[in-house]
């Protein structure tokens, strides 16, 4: 990628959930990425870990690496374990938190995962082809593509069959969505060759030759706000039409016991929200805790580690304005 992001995966998410240990610190802090911003964000970390209250001899080291705080985006995520670190730079921002427990503090890194805010935008015209990723309020960047040959008017459908072959390499296993910039015939031609499967229909109109960067970036923003409105509305309309059938949840009891036996599909969170207490292994929530993680990250961590998908929304998006709530695979 060539903006300085990055968005966990699945796998990374199940290791930060799977993770046990004493003194596990979990640190966010909202940083920017001009450069001359760069030693503001590293006090503020500084005083996080202050906060902490312990002895992290890896946090220290993190604390005084230059280029790594040269190099960020609009919030910072860092997860340390006496023996391990790992940091996520993020595209939207958060607020500043410190937990300490025996696990890591996740929630707040679901939100990321579930609206990056990122895309690729291909730029097609006559003269030029340029991919150019987009993430969050972050300055857009343009990505290197291999030389392509002059566009032929004659064939059209060639040329995009060869754009396609060049983007290959480069958006494979990428998973972001693929606005396109183009007019017409060459749009047509290139949506019926392409073969990545998250090219979005709506695209940029107009001849995207003289659009710098940042005006194709201001162009997608509305195109991903409008894409997660649009699966939102459709995930909540599913909720209606399954919880009909029993195969939905909104009591935080039945949720947690339907992630303990992987029977859940998609599972929305509050984000803001804070449930203490302890989740067994046969799913049922108990009154002890440290009262800093609470059930739901236990809850995404078991949809996750099932397969399932976790959304980490605003209340307002939860069905039926609860804590958390979920689809389920079948009945339970």
């Amino acid at each position: 990628m060539a903006l300085h992001i990055d968005i966990p995966t699945p796998a990374q998410l199940t290791t930060l959930l799977d993770t046990r240990a004493s003194d596990c610190v979990s640190i966010y802090l909202p940083t920017s990425p001009l450069p001359h911003d760069a030693d503001a964000a590293r006090i503020e970390f500084k005083n996080l870990v202050a906060e902490a209250g312990t002895k992290n001899a890896l946090l220290d080291d993190f604390a005084e690496d230059f280029v790594a705080w040269s190099l960020l985006a609009h919030s910072l995520a860092v997860f340390a374990t006496p023996d391990t670190l790992r940091s996520f730079r993020l595209p939207n921002t958060l607020s500043s938190l410190v937990v300490v427990a025996d696990r890591f503090h996740v929630k707040p890194l679901l939100r990321a995962v579930t609206f990056p805010q990122a895309a690729l935008v291909l730029a097609l015209s006559q003269h030029d082809v340029r991919l150019v990723e987009v993430a969050g309020d972050v300055p857009p960047s343009e990505i290197e593509l291999p030389d392509l040959f002059p566009l032929d008017t004659a064939y059209i459908h060639r040329y995009a069959r060869q754009v396609d072959r060049a983007l290959r390499p480069t958006l494979a296993g990428l998973g972001l969505p693929l606005i396109l910039a183009a007019t017409e015939p060459l749009d047509s031609f290139y949506r019926a060759t392409n073969t990545y499967p998250d090219l979005l229909e709506q695209g940029i109109p107009g001849n995207p030759e003289h659009l710098s960067p940042a005006h194709l970036a201001a162009a997608a923003r509305p195109i991903l706000d409008a894409l997660y409105a649009s699966q939102l509305e459709d995930l909540r309309a599913r909720f209606e039409d399954w919880q009909s059938r029993g195969r939905a949840a909104t009591d935080l009891s039945d949720v947690a016991r339907a992630a303990t036996f992987g029977a859940v599909d998609t599972l929305f969170v509050d984000i803001d929200d804070l449930v203490e207490g302890s989740l067994d292994d046969s799913g049922t929530i108990g009154a002890d805790g440290d009262g800093t993680q609470g059930v739901v990250d236990e809850i995404a961590r078991r949809v996750i580690a099932s397969g399932g998908k976790v959304l980490a929304v605003r209340r307002d998006d939860v069905p039926h304005g609860v804590t958390a709530a979920a689809l389920l695979r079948h009945p339970v």
